[in-house]
């Protein structure tokens, strides 16, 4: 058999000495603290439980503490005042305290209590000990309900956990097998004999014969033991894995959202004597029967403990090592030396790892796995753990061989500024790892399935950090809007206040066919500072960090407001269905305040931005047909031939100016001028980005191409085809052209769609053609325009400020800029020699960074340049996002876009990118203003 565990664990007395010598040389590999340096600062004890016999399990539940120990019985320690009935004294010792006064204690088992687990709705407590038994009992009277035992000799039972949701409990036991039994089975299945029960069981050592012929007398009778009431349950021999591990299994723990395709489906996962760690699926239709998905395997050592951080798992093992796993990759992130001993006892809670030593001492561990504190909590062994918060101070409950259950106060450590977030951003990286692996193109059928479980995935994910969830379906089956919502506490100004994020997890397609890319598209990698992949800056990324951000909040109780999310999975197609889905949940929605989206860029990849304005859209497809079939232009080709190409041609032409000015009448009405105030901002962003980039022309200029970009409507034809292939002898039947009109506020999709369509129709019926006319509008969304002085924008603006800090960053720039020639600026943007400013211009590589060096090689070149101190620029956008004017006039609630990206980071192109200190930066920001937003 695998590493047995050593006999310390069960006998407080043996082997003390070493572990004395053993806690006096641990000073964790790193540091130069002598060997006996413990933190001065080292937790307060809150209150101090001495029991005889050693603690081996610990469980908190509400104002409840249950401890197992060494003697089989089980402590039941409460948070509540004096005053308690004292019926039933002479079953257990009843203590009337101020403050955590030990309630009772109940004789529970024949051997040690090894583990404690508690049912989801805190009615049924579990106890498993070293008498091969599984106790279940009633929390409210501690009355035991049913007795489970297996038909074979399974020696000690190291561990219990059970599924609500199945009535399903299982056993992980000394004899390497899995054991389970479904609750819901045991007034069918017929009476377990009760020769076959334990307590009457020959052990293989204690009732062995001696040389005399004669067996060891039991110390009290089978019936002695078993005067606990309720009922008898014995396993099925089919509900039994053998060798489920080749070492005792010491641990297990059951977890609900590790499934990426059912996010309600559970997960067994257990520990071993033999260095393993296996993830088990629970089959529902078979009594919760167990399948083994996964192993996760690294070194030899056994795994002690386990505890699990949504989808970050810490497994104790032998000489003090912490292997700390990634759960939705399967990957081993790191390996944590958290003693110079074996960590006996592991446990989460507040962004913290705590870990229990067989030398005594205890460590606190951060987000990012950094020693931040340890002390001496027992004079031996800590063998049970558990995290809780009690009368709202936060607490750390260690137990040990010495008899003594501490209770520790970590408030200081969990409130402490700086001490990291909640889920450290090492798991917000694997998290939109994971997310961006599934290919959720939108515009793809084919991709439909992918959607669907990348939806699915998301919603796990709220699921797991603390959110409700649910998904709203969309007509024709499009794919769903992922709902979430983080409960705030209500009180207050706070109370009432409700905060909405809108963003989405579909994607453009990236087919990769040419090896454009430098890394796989859907396979996120990350290269010299930025997370490659598609969909990691729209929208993946920021949706991420703001989920991460509202569950941090949540996870240190500080959420004031609701926070609720809204990700469509049709943004990239027009929003298909969302409009209709959001209307018809809006009961579960209920009223907002704010709303905040970040699905956008900054001008250059310098300067953080907040944007007030998008551009509408009306998208549209215009067909010509003629009755007559395609022809060969040499035999049928003349005059008196109407050709449907060259009317589509004649049509787009009339459309547009020499100048680009768009000929539909009235298409420029009611577009003001820009104001004095407006036009300051325009130049204050001139002259901000020419400090750094002066190789982008004079301000005047720069000022003019924004204006025209972001304030004033355009059109745009995107793609003329025909009905045939590329073919320079034939007419075609059918001629198509696709275009689009950005517009801005003032202007209206229902005024300048019927306006384009009755332009075209007179503008075609003057070719005086037989052939026919059809327009379809493929998709239309209104412009939006925000508030810069609103209160949304004024806290995202101090936030920015305060994350991105006054004193400037040294610009990092992956490739040398081009250099450009000087240029005759004088005319403005009517010069043809002059070229606009756009994204590529705007970025800090001066034209786009070359992605494949970038890939390949490590980045030499830096600019030396800092960014000066100032507020955000207030920028609007040429493009649109359907979504956010109709959310603003549905909701009655102001917008505010927060870009996360920088201008280089080709949201939609080859190579999409997004640096993980924008990523970072992003949740920070939005951590802030979930917190305050709802105090202005």
């Amino acid at each position: 058999m695998a590493h047995l565990l050593p006999t310390l664990m069960l006998h407080g007395k043996g082997g003390s000495d070493h572990d004395e010598s053993d806690a006096a040389t641990d000073v964790e590999g790193h540091g130069s603290a002598p060997p006996n340096s413990l933190n001065a600062t080292s937790p307060t004890l809150f209150h101090k439980i001495q029991n005889q016999p050693s603690i081996l399990a610990l469980l908190v539940s509400d104002s409840k503490l249950y401890a197992g120990t060494q003697n089989g019985d089980l402590l039941v320690c409460t948070s509540v005042k004096s005053g308690h009935n004292t019926e039933d004294a002479d079953k257990r010792k009843v203590w009337s305290l101020e403050t955590y006064e030990l309630l009772s204690t109940v004789n529970a088992h024949r051997g040690s209590v090894l583990c404690l687990c508690l049912s989801t709705d805190k009615t049924l407590l579990f106890s498993s000990a070293g008498d091969a038994i599984v106790n279940v009992w009633c929390t409210k009277t501690l009355d035991r309900l049913y007795s489970i035992y297996s038909a074979y000799d399974v020696g000690d039972v190291f561990s219990v956990v059970y599924s609500q949701d199945l009535q399903t409990v299982y056993l992980g036991a000394q004899n390497t097998s899995i054991q389970w039994y479904d609750l819901s089975q045991k007034d069918i299945r017929p009476p377990p004999d009760p020769k076959l029960h334990p307590s009457y069981r020959n052990h293989r050592f204690f009732d062995s014969k001696g040389p005399t012929g004669i067996s060891t007398p039991r110390p009290v009778s089978a019936s002695e033991t078993r005067s606990f009431g309720g009922q008898d349950l014995e396993i099925d021999r089919e509900n039994i894995i053998q060798y489920a591990h080749y070492g005792y299994v010491y641990c297990m723990l059951l977890s609900g959202g590790l499934d990426a395709d059912d996010a309600d489906a559970e997960t067994l996962i257990s520990g071993g004597g033999d260095g393993i760690v296996k993830l088990w699926s629970l089959d529902s239709d078979e009594s919760g029967a167990l399948k083994e998905e996964i192993l996760l395997e690294h070194g030899d050592g056994s795994v002690l403990s386990m505890a699990l951080d949504g989808m970050v798992l810490y497994t104790g093992r032998l000489e003090g090592d912490v292997n700390v796993w990634d759960l939705d990759t399967r990957q081993l992130i790191r390996t944590v030396k958290a003693h110079n001993a074996d960590t006996l006892a592991l446990a989460v809670g507040y962004g913290l790892l705590f870990s229990g030593g067989s030398n005594g001492i205890a460590k606190i561990l951060n987000s990012r796995h950094e020693h931040i504190n340890r002390w001496r909590a027992h004079d031996h062994l800590i063998l049970a753990s558990a995290v809780a918060s009690f009368k709202s101070n936060e607490i750390y409950v260690t137990g040990g061989n010495d008899g003594c259950i501490a209770i520790w106060n970590i408030s200081e450590w969990v409130n402490r500024p700086g001490r990291g977030s909640r889920i450290n951003d090492e798991q917000l990286v694997l998290s939109l790892e994971k997310l961006v692996s599934y290919r959720t193109v939108s515009s793809k059928p084919d991709h439909a399935q992918d959607c669907r479980r990348g939806a699915s995935y998301l919603r796990s994910l709220f699921k797991r950090l603390g959110a409700q969830t649910e998904l709203f379906s969309t007509r024709d089956s499009r794919n769903p809007v992922v709902f979430a919502r983080f409960k705030g506490k209500g009180k207050g100004p706070a109370l009432g206040k409700t905060i909405m994020f809108y963003g989405h997890y579909d994607v453009v397609a990236a087919e990769n066919k040419d090896q454009a890319w430098s890394v796989n598209p859907f396979e996120m990698q990350g290269v010299n500072g930025y997370l490659y992949g598609r969909g990691v800056s729209d929208n993946k990324g920021p949706i991420l960090a703001a989920l991460y951000a509202a569950a941090d909040i949540a996870a240190e109780q500080q959420l004031n407001s609701d926070i609720i999310f809204l990700v469509e999975g049709e943004e990239e197609s027009g929003s298909r269905g969302f409009q209709e889905a959001i209307k018809k949940n809006k009961h579960i929605i209920g009223d907002v305040d704010w709303i905040l989206l970040a699905n956008s860029y900054w001008l250059n990849d310098d300067i953080p931005c907040l944007t007030y304005g998008l551009r509408g859209v009306i998208r549209a497809t215009i067909e010509v047909a003629s009755e007559r079939p395609d022809l060969h232009s040499g035999v049928d080709g003349s005059q008196l031939i109407n050709e449907a190409l060259k009317d589509i041609i004649a049509l787009l032409a009339k459309l547009t100016g020499p100048d680009g000015e768009v000929n539909i009448p009235g298409f420029y009405d009611n577009i003001p001028a820009t104001t004095r105030e407006e036009d300051a901002m325009y130049e204050a962003i001139s002259k901000t980005l020419l400090h750094n980039q002066p190789d982008l022309g004079d301000a005047e200029s720069l000022t003019a191409s924004f204006k025209a970009r972001w304030r004033e409507p355009s059109l745009t034809i995107h793609r003329v085809d025909s009905s045939v292939p590329a073919n320079s002898t034939i007419i075609s039947r059918v001629a198509k052209a696709d275009l689009s009109l950005r517009l801005v506020p003032n202007q209206t999709t229902a005024v300048v769609k019927k306006a384009l369509l009755q332009a075209l129709e007179v503008a075609f019926d003057q070719l005086n053609s037989s052939n026919e006319l059809s327009i379809k509008i493929e998709h239309q969304a209104e412009p939006w325009l925000g508030d810069p002085k609103n209160e949304i924008f004024q806290t995202l603006e101090k936030a920015v400020m305060e994350v991105w800090g006054s004193k400037g960053h040294e610009r990092r720039i992956s490739i040398p800029a081009k250099k450009r020639a000087s240029k005759d600026l004088s005319n403005g943007l009517k010069s043809p020699k002059l070229l606009p400013a756009t994204s590529s211009t705007l970025s800090s590589a001066g034209g786009g960074p070359s992605h494949a060096n970038m890939a390949r090689g490590k980045d030499k070149t830096e600019s030396q340049k800092q960014r000066p101190s100032q507020k955000p620029l207030y920028i609007r956008e040429g493009g649109s996002i359907p979504a956010i004017r109709f959310l603003e006039q549905e909701f009655n609630a102001p917008a505010a876009h927060l870009p996360c990206g920088q201008a280089s980071d080709c949201a939609h192109l080859d190579n999409e990118r997004l640096r993980l200190l924008n990523l970072y930066n992003s949740r920070r920001i939005f951590k802030k203003v979930f917190q305050e937003l709802p105090f202005r």
